[in-house]
């Protein structure tokens, strides 16, 4: 596809960022498309239009993507957190608060720089920043706050809260992809009453009921995924204690809901043991699941719930599917060794596989051609490196740092991209027309050159064994080895050799 944009990279270094441009690289090497800028943190938006760097004394610049210039910079005292909207409309930052009612976390709009809404919030975790969530295409806002999911419109927030949705004890929620037309929360259980999961219809009323939901007991937290097109609902629930005393780290279950009323229960997992990783493919048709205490199994789910493939078990707990959904790479990260399988989930076959030892993080480049692995600190201190490979696991390029804090893929649409069954194809038939030229070419050297008989490996034989080997050498004359002789047994046989073709002559001589 010639409109395809290229390629780039965010690497963050200890103190500076620059942008690579990918791959395929000239001379096997990448070229800088913008210069090491001082930063402390770097985002690009959802939709990679916009890239945030973090700086010094509170200030934080908003950069175009396609030209690398800088659009707006914003001066924040004590900003300790900023975000970019999806589509790089907004940045949302928190800052220490200084009294209990000072409005801590503001939302500016970008192209002129101006306030459009703030609030106030204590602190913040990874299940409440941001603060204000919004959908892929920004046409949903939503934020938690005490017992109650609260909406605005994305594009005045000056009208406020536009609706709210009362859940008694909500403490996670996620709002769905594109469409976004529901919302999901969390309750944990509480004095003896079940946890659950419910979905609700986005800008009903206060007093809605979910059109979905699901109860369970020992639960104290709660992982959301909605599929792309807003049909089904993962739930990924976990207990800090697990009563079979079977793992360390609590028991885990998943849970998938329908927004119709289908399917409301647990995934049919054939192995006990903690879910690892689940993830949709983009096209939202299908899930794998890599589950079960190691050697974990993998498993594809379609939108039913249904087992359409099994990959089978490995040391792996992580699920990467390619931007357009049909290979899917099966790895072991973190506290395993790395390895990487790379699986075409069309034609259900492997396509290769690898190491990646000591990966942070992992994703596929927006072309669906190139997966990148990254060791990073602060989590590794040392080997810290990013390695790029092919779609079918060869690898293709590396590169040590001293200290690196950040690699990724500048975002693009997987839809401004070809198709990579068309790569596939075209790689297969390659390969097919190399194998036949090669075989007809050296037909001749192939019938020549045989293949040598595998030697039978020689049976253990221990110390003392080869220590009388050795004595019985000496005294007859033999080596120790078998089917070798000794230079002494050699001349020996050479002397009887003669005195018998000696004797057979003049045997001869005399009968005539």
């Amino acid at each position: 596809m010639s409109s395809s944009p290229s390629l780039e990279i965010l690497v963050r270094e200890a103190e500076a960022f620059s942008v690579w441009n990918g791959p395929p690289f000239s001379n096997g090497q990448p070229t800088l498309k913008l210069e090491r800028v001082s930063c402390s943190n770097t985002k690009f938006s959802v939709d990679g239009s916009k890239l945030m760097a973090m700086k010094s004394d509170g200030i934080i610049s908003i950069y175009d993507s396609t030209t690398l210039r800088e659009v707006r910079s914003f001066n924040i005292a004590n900003v300790t957190a900023a975000e970019l909207s999806p589509c790089g409309t907004y940045l949302q930052t928190f800052q220490k608060p200084t009294t209990p009612q000072e409005k801590n976390v503001s939302l500016w709009k970008i192209e002129t720089g101006d306030l459009a809404h703030n609030h106030y919030q204590k602190s913040i975790t990874k299940t409440t920043w941001p603060s204000i969530r919004f959908c892929p295409d920004e046409s949903s806002a939503c934020r938690l706050a005490t017992n109650e999911v609260q909406f605005f419109d994305p594009k005045d927030f000056s009208k406020g809260i536009t609706s709210r949705i009362r859940v008694p004890g909500v403490a996670a929620f996620e709002l769905s992809k594109t469409p976004a037309s529901h919302v999901a929360v969390f309750v944990p259980e509480s004095k003896g009453s079940p946890g659950s999961a419910q979905i609700f219809g986005c800008g009903e009323d206060s007093q809605s009921q979910p059109i979905a939901r699901r109860s369970f007991f020992r639960c104290s937290s709660a992982q959301f995924s909605w599929n792309h097109g807003t049909t089904g609902l993962l739930v990924v629930v976990q207990s800090d204690v697990d009563k079979t005393n079977q793992s360390y780290y609590g028991e885990t279950k998943l849970h998938y809901l329908t927004i119709d009323g289908t399917h409301e229960g647990l995934v049919p997992l054939r192995k006990e043991g903690p879910v690892h990783d689940v993830q949709w493919s983009f096209s939202g048709s299908e899930f794998a699941v890599v589950y079960g205490f190691m050697p974990a199994c993998v498993t594809i789910f379609d939108k039913k719930c249904k087992p359409l493939m099994e990959i089978g078990e490995g040391p792996y707990n992580t699920l990467r599917w390619n931007p357009k959904g049909r290979v899917l790479c099966v790895a072991g990260f973190g506290n395993l060794p790395g390895d990487m399988a790379f699986w075409d989930v069309v034609n259900k076959k492997q396509l290769g596989s690898n190491k990646a030892e000591w990966s942070v993080t992992s994703e596929w480049s927006p072309d669906g051609r190139y997966f990148l692995t990254a060791s990073t600190a602060p989590r590794r201190q040392m080997d810290n490196g990013m390695k790029i490979f092919n779609y079918d696991g060869k690898r293709y390029f590396k590169k040590m740092f001293e200290k690196l804090y950040q690699a990724e893929w500048k975002p693009e649409s997987a839809d401004r991209f070809s198709e990579i069954s068309e790569l596939i194809k075209s790689v297969e038939s390659l390969k097919l027309e190399e194998g036949k030229s090669q075989g007809q070419g050296s037909a001749q050297k192939k019938a020549i050159a045989s293949n040598p008989i595998a030697q039978k490996p020689a049976a253990y034989r221990p110390p003392h064994a080869k220590q009388a080997a050795a004595v019985q050498a000496k005294l007859l004359g033999v080596s120790s080895e078998e089917g070798e002789m000794s230079k002494n047994a050699l001349k020996n046989k050479k002397k009887r050799e003669k005195k018998k073709a000696a004797a057979a002559a003049a045997s001869g001589a005399n009968n005539a």
